[in-house]
Parts: C-alpha cells; structure tokens; sequence
C-alpha cells in the first residue's frame, strides 16, 4: 500500500481497508509517518534510512526509487496499490523495476484539481507533467466514485483499466445508534479548507430557528477565520471546534448526532468532494445527512430518502434543509433507517474489500 504521508487522521478509510483483507497480507510502503499502522501490519518509510525529512524531501523531488528498494531489501510484493494518483506516478518507477502490476485509486482532488492547481504544490507537480505515462503504463485505476471516474475517462484512462470501487465502511463494527443517544447536534467533520464549505454552514447555521449546537471536527488554515465568523454571526457560543480527533471519537460524536452537514463547493482550482466518506459513516450510524449537490455528494445522499441535497454555496437552501430535519423526528427516523440500509447495501466494506482482492487476482495474471 503505497502513500507519501502515512496513516494521516484525515485518511483513515485507507488503514480500514486493509485491516478487512483475508487473503492479502498488506504493508505500508511510503516517506513519512502521521501516525501508527494498523496493529500487526508492517511500515516501511523513507524517514527510517536516517535525515529524515531531508531524504524524504529529496526523494519527493527527485521521485528515486532507490530508497524504497532499500525498504524492501531484496521483497518483491504481489502487487503495488497506490492511493490518489499523485502516489501513482512516483510508484509506476518502482511497479516497472519490481515487474509488478500497479492499482492506483483515485480519491478526488487528483482527478479534478487544474494543472495549475498541481503545480501550486511542489509535491504535486510531477504528476501532471507525468500523468500520460501512468495512463498508458498503470495496470488498473480505482475510482472512489462514478464522478471521479468519469473525471479521469475525459483526461484520456482508459475505459476498460478506470473501474468504479467504492472503499466502503464497517457497517458491521459501525451499529446504528439508539434514538435516546441523539441530541440537538449539527455534526460537520472536514479538514478546515476551502472546498469543504464550512464557511456555509456556519452561515446557515445561524440562520436556523433551533437551539442546537454546531459540533465542527478537523483543523486546518481556515480554522482561525471560521471561528472569528462564528463570532461575527453571533453564535460563537453555539459552535464548537474541536480539532482534529481519533477515529473512534468521530463516530462516538456521529452516535449523538441529529445530522451530519457537508456543504462542499467546487473551488476556482477545481477541487470538488470526491465522495464524501464521513457521510457513508454517518449513515452506518443511522444519521441523515445534508450535503452539496455536486460532486460524488451525489452518491452517498439520494435526496429526498436519505438526506437532503441543497445548491452549493447557499447557505439559505442549507439552513431551511437542515431545519427540516430538525424540526422533524419522524423524518429523522425514517431517512436515518433508509440510510444505514444503503450503506449495508451497496458500502459494505467487508464485501468490497473481498472484490477488491479479487482486482488483484486479475491484475496479477
């Protein structure tokens, strides 16, 4: 499992894949640690061979597969499963010297972010300047959604390698909560950038006849000026921002939640929500959710059933969805139920992670 950034809290769905194989064993392959693997599987990081920051620097300009060969000492895997695309382009090298095929999934911003976008970050900018040859080497490309795949078949994959895969949850570990369990709690779990759209929803917010609290977990740039608009809005002392919290937090507050809201824009980068996993989540739990129409938002809500869909960037449609639900028990009940019947349906993430290997087996032959 090839990742630049290992175990990030922001990623979780990708340590929670591989904890659900049965006939793969997975090790973690990348530059630099944000926090453990999971437990009884491997790591292998560029920061272990010493200077740490400085080698993992050098090899994210250089893109050398020379300190990965170490890692590996001599270990030839079945397969390379790259996660988001950029990590497919510093891959492909080491795919091609192994002779092993390579998967490459693809979560979002790096099927929809501009060229100029990439080359704003020096981490990213190879890979436009090399996304061609992994379109005509890389052995199959995951798509998170049906959105991101159609992305990727207008920029020229190729139709019969570019597959929808959804990642899934564990709707088996996630059991949906009690209704005594719920308080008057607007959840909103984002890292704090742009093309999240809490500025929306804490405008929404405070445009909402309820008492309920506005719950926000994640960090990131915007966290200060979020919080001086929720004092500008007059209900700082209704809004609370958390940070950034462990998985098993996340879900303890999505237990005590009356909805989840993610307003996600598109941005004048290009960055669009790739699908939106904390709704699947959510909906494991039995909490609706209201979200953009836009994007791969699309096919975590269905509109009506499930959770609303409102126009991004219009905090009014957001704030009069979110009061609907609210202000409604037995809608609630019925789109929390219509929800976790979905996921156990089409998200399931022990039964993905079984056709997931079964990519595997194809690849390899």
């Amino acid at each position: 499992m090839f990742r630049h950034n290992l175990f990030k809290v922001s990623e979780v769905f990708i340590t929670e894949q591989v904890r659900h194989f049965t006939r793969y064993h997975p090790f973690f392959l990348g530059r630099l640690r944000h926090g453990v693997a999971p437990a009884g599987v491997e790591s292998l990081a560029v920061e272990d061979l010493g200077c740490g920051l400085l080698r993992a620097g050098w090899q994210m300009v250089g893109r050398g597969i020379a300190p990965y060969e170490r890692l590996l000492a001599g270990r030839r895997p079945a397969v390379i499963h790259a996660h988001f695309g950029i990590e497919g382009v510093y891959a492909l090298p080491l795919a091609e010297k192994l002779g092993v095929p390579l998967v490459t999934t693809f979560h979002g911003f790096d099927a929809t972010l501009s060229t100029s976008g990439f080359f704003g970050s020096p981490a990213w900018a190879w890979y436009p300047v090399l996304r061609r040859r992994l379109i005509e080497r890389g052995d199959l490309f995951l798509c998170a959604s049906a959105f991101i795949r159609e992305r990727l078949l207008a920029q020229g994959f190729a139709p019969e390698r570019t597959r929808l895969h959804y990642i899934g949850v564990d709707s088996g570990a996630i059991s949906r909560r009690e209704a005594e369990e719920e308080e008057p709690v607007v959840l909103h779990v984002a890292r704090l950038v742009e093309v999240k759209g809490t500025e929306f929803l804490i405008r929404a917010f405070a445009a909402l006849a309820s008492q309920a609290r506005l719950v926000i977990i994640g960090d990131g740039p915007l966290r200060g000026r979020l919080e001086l608009l929720a004092r500008e809005c007059g209900v700082a002392d209704r809004v609370q921002f958390l940070g950034a919290l462990p998985h098993a937090q996340v879900l303890g507050w999505m237990r005590r939640a009356a909805l989840l809201a993610l307003p996600s824009v598109r941005t004048a980068s290009g960055r669009v929500e790739g699908l939106g996993m904390v709704v699947l989540e959510a909906a494991a739990t039995g909490v609706p959710a209201v979200g953009s129409d836009l994007g791969g938002i699309r096919e975590t809500i269905l509109d009506g059933e499930t959770g609303f869909l409102v126009p991004e960037r219009d905090a009014a449609a957001l704030a009069a969805r979110m009061g609907d639900l609210l202000s409604d028990e037995g809608l609630r009940r019925r789109m929390a139920a219509a929800a976790r019947l979905r996921v156990e349906r089409a998200f399931d993430i022990v039964r993905q992670t079984a056709g997931l290997e079964a990519l595997y087996d194809e690849v390899r032959r």
